[in-house]
């Protein structure tokens, strides 16, 4: 099995440069490695958004601010749009000029992730799809480089599509999934090829598969940090591509809640959860009033969150607004949890027990959407799109009731919380050093 057990195994003076960048969903996973790699002793930097430098530093994890305009793009008009669908015309026209807006952000952010590790000098890079320089930089500076993802969407399998995409029944679709993402990267080919000539001085890359795993990097392992109980590792991986387990930060153990959401959770029975994390929405108001709507409909108390798109909620007996709060401590003290499914809430609510519903907005959140129903802790998914009072309501009562729900959110979650997934990943960056350099370490 391709998934070592953790230890106390550390390699000490040894620096490590962390590259991520999306909403709180794609950093987090990353800090809790960061802290797991400081607990065995490296040297750590993580280089991500600047809306986050404070939260990671809070932490105890220096953290080397880059751009926010990526992220703010999604907080635009034509971002809000893009997230919730409608009319297809004005979708498109929103991609468009978001595609246009792209190119001098991704300059920006490439060249900062050169900054960082010039600053830094790392022995070693682990790097997030979406900061896509990183193993470019690592080539140039002779390190090795290692591959994080939230989600299997990189490594090819026959086993399954790329999370994100339909599944097909067709020969070869599976396979051919991965390669349409990675050709996906083509479009910054062009891009990372004037990058590594004016900035880091090496030759071009031919392909679009070398913008994510540049040849001259060398061996570069991959790590996808979601548990194998979730999705099993494929039997025709390679053995460079690994399944740790969940990256959790787990920094819930001290939360104090809001006095009024201590009172509303004691008032009355479990309630509902409803949430869409950094999903934004072009009409709040509306999009508050339905998830009420669904709630009351459904006969639960709820507890919404705000989020990015600023849900606008009005207090009442049976409903609560709230602004974030650790999902590991809520969680569990919910009836069921609603949500969008980006990958960190999926795994939350998966630790936690407890049956959800997926309200999947765009991007990996349908395939998260599916993986719930087919572990059997998920009622059917309701889409952003087709989300109205009736059907989010109907899907609220199933998770609700039933039992069969209950029962396999309850040992998925034991099962979850046997894991060590930092542990295990920092493991398998040891060896990677090891590898590499001949470090020597002790267990």
């Amino acid at each position: 099995m391709n998934t070592p057990q953790a230890g106390a195994r550390t390699i000490t003076g040894r620096k490590i440069l962390l590259c991520t960048y999306g909403t709180r969903g794609d950093v987090e996973p990353i800090l809790a490695l960061a802290l797991g790699l400081q607990r065995a002793g490296f040297d750590v930097l993580l280089a991500t958004s600047e809306r986050f430098q404070r939260w990671i530093e809070q932490h105890g994890v220096r953290a080397f601010a880059m751009s926010d305009a990526s992220l703010a793009q999604i907080e635009s008009a034509d971002g809000r749009a893009m997230l919730e669908g409608g009319h297809l015309l004005k979708r498109i026209c929103a991609g468009i000029r978001l595609y246009q807006k792209s190119g001098p952000i991704n300059d920006t952010l490439m060249r900062q992730t050169w900054a960082a590790a010039q600053a830094f000098s790392p022995d070693l890079i682990v790097y997030h799809a979406k900061l896509f320089a990183a193993p470019h930089v690592a080539e140039a500076l002779k390190v090795p480089a290692v591959m994080a993802t939230l989600q299997p969407v990189v490594v090819p399998t026959a086993a399954f599509p790329a999370m994100g995409l339909p599944r097909l029944k067709l020969p070869g679709y599976n396979r051919w999934s991965y390669r349409l993402v990675r050709r996906s990267f083509g479009v910054f080919r062009k891009a990372i090829n004037r990058f590594r000539r004016t900035h880091l001085g090496l030759g071009p890359v031919s392909t679009a598969r070398h913008v994510l795993f540049p040849p001259g990097a060398g061996l570069i392992p991959v790590l996808h940090a979601y548990s194998q109980h979730v999705i099993p590792r494929p039997a025709d991986w390679p053995a460079s591509a690994h399944t740790t387990g969940y990256w959790r930060l787990g920094d819930h153990a001290n939360y104090t809640p809001d006095p009024a959401l201590d009172a509303f959770l004691s008032a009355g029975p479990a309630p509902v959860f409803v949430g869409f994390g950094s999903m934004t929405s072009v009409d709040p108001k509306s999009l508050g009033a339905l998830v009420i709507g669904a709630l009351r409909k459904a006969g639960q108390r709820g507890i919404i969150a705000k989020g990015w798109a600023d849900l606008e909620i009005a207090a009442a007996d049976d409903i609560i607004g709230i602004e974030a709060t650790p999902y590991a401590w809520l969680f569990p003290r919910m009836a069921a949890v609603v949500h969008h499914g980006g990958a960190g809430t999926t795994a939350e609510g998966f630790y936690a027990g407890a049956p959800c519903v997926i309200c999947p907005f765009f991007g990996d959140q349908p395939g998260w959407a599916d993986v719930s129903v087919k572990l059997g802790v998920g009622a059917g998914p309701v889409p952003r799109r087709t989300l109205t009072v009736d059907r989010l309501a109907t899907a609220i009562e199933e998770a609700v009731a039933s039992a069969r729900h209950r029962a396999h959110a309850r040992r998925l979650a034991e099962a979850l919380h046997a894991e060590d997934g930092v542990g295990n990943a920092v493991s398998l960056i040891c060896d990677r050093i090891d590898a590499e350099t001949g470090a020597t370490h002790t267990d």
